[in-house]
């Protein structure tokens, strides 16, 4: 049991035993299954824990240089590489940090191809089935007129010379039935170039870690699939799975305001700077000892530390009036929230700590002045 107490404020909180319960999981689909699942560290790129990661897991997937170099520097494999463009000026190092290279497009493949012969570089296509359950729009890979991906229409009967996997993300946060759908459309558009290609990425979103998530239905999908294509090699490469309901947000009130009968707890961190998913996508998050607005209990809108108007959210309800140094834990903040997070108007970063399997807190990382002033010129 996490004692917030113990933790400064503000602060993410890995807590390292159901960090380790996720990782177990996973593995455990990975080896009954026999597919390969790697981190995806768009999700989730905390490298101080990437040794903890390599007890379970082998093999991450990246999106740009920067995190391929991570794959290569930290987690010390090269990477899955998969970006909706590359440059003639990243390319070059990308191709030396990775195992796997995949394609957004095909003039992107047959633009960059030539530099991966010199290595031992497997190379794919991002395919878009145009199809997908994904119901906020900003996070749907598929919507119509989707730049990610190539549609089967413009590929012939045979793949470009080449070209060794096809690569498909449609899913979000999604079941082992949202998967079993999108197979059912990609193998029916997509199939009949199963026999040109050593692999099939099924891409991110499977929340396999989430309660309720039916794992038995999932390791049964894909052993039948390798049944029908006994030659592919499957990679699954989820990023929430990794860290989901791992970790807090550790905030503090730091003053309490009211306006037309509104009360705004105003914290020491910001929704727009530290939890942009909460008015992205937009959800709102939970938070330990409070509920939802409840009849007869103090009542307070969260308010962030940032000037920008919108950054607040709720409401939540308490046992009793919040006070200045009452600490406000937001639950599951560990993955999509610390690799976007941002330093608009210089706010204070959270710390990044961790809550170790000996039950006590391990302070990793602090951000001060120099960590702004160096982002900027």
């Amino acid at each position: 049991m996490i004692d917030y107490n113990k933790i400064p404020s503000p602060c993410y909180v890995l807590d390292e035993s159901a960090f380790r319960r996720n990782l177990e999981l996973i593995k455990s689909v990975k080896d009954r299954a026999e597919v390969e699942i790697i981190l995806a560290f768009k999700a989730f790129a905390m490298w101080s824990v990437f040794p903890i990661v390599r007890e379970y897991i082998p093999y991450s997937t990246a999106s740009s240089l920067a995190e391929a170099r991570l794959a290569y520097e930290e987690m010390g494999s090269p990477a899955h590489t998969y970006g909706p463009a590359y440059t003639d000026r990243e390319f070059p190092e990308i191709v030396k940090c990775s195992s796997h290279i995949t394609f957004n497009s095909l003039s992107q493949f047959e633009r960059f191809y030539p530099q991966t012969q010199f290595y031992n570089v497997s190379c794919g296509l991002r395919i878009n089935p145009e199809f997908s359950d994904v119901e906020t729009d900003l996070y749907n890979p598929c919507a119509p007129g989707s730049r990610l991906g190539v549609v089967a229409g413009l590929l012939g009967d045979q793949l470009p010379e080449g070209v060794e996997g096809l690569h498909f993300h449609t899913l979000c946060e999604s079941s082992s039935y949202d998967l079993e759908k999108t197979l059912t459309v990609v193998e029916e558009k997509f199939g009949k170039y199963f026999n040109q290609i050593k692999w099939l990425n099924m891409g991110g979103g499977h929340l396999m870690t989430r309660e309720g998530y039916d794992i038995e239905h999932l390791i049964s999908l894909l052993q039948n699939f390798k049944v029908r294509h006994p030659h592919l090699q499957l990679i699954l490469e989820p990023g929430s799975a990794f860290a989901w309901r791992t970790g807090v947000l550790v905030s503090s009130v730091v003053d309490v305001v009211e306006n037309k009968g509104i009360k705004t707890a105003m914290l020491d961190v910001s929704f727009s700077c530290h939890m942009p998913d909460c008015l992205e996508m937009p959800y709102k998050p939970a938070i330990v000892g409070a509920t939802d607005v409840a009849e007869g209990k103090p009542a307070y809108r969260m308010g962030g530390n940032s000037c920008l108007s919108g950054d607040y959210y709720g409401s939540w309800s308490f046992d009793k009036e919040l006070q200045i140094g009452d600490r406000i834990v937001f639950e599951d903040m560990i993955h999509y929230t610390m690799v976007k997070t941002t330093m608009f108007n210089g706010v204070s970063h959270p710390s990044i700590g961790m809550w170790t399997t000996n039950n006590e807190f391990k302070l990793i990382r602090e951000f001060g002045y120099e960590d702004y002033k160096n982002r900027m010129s």
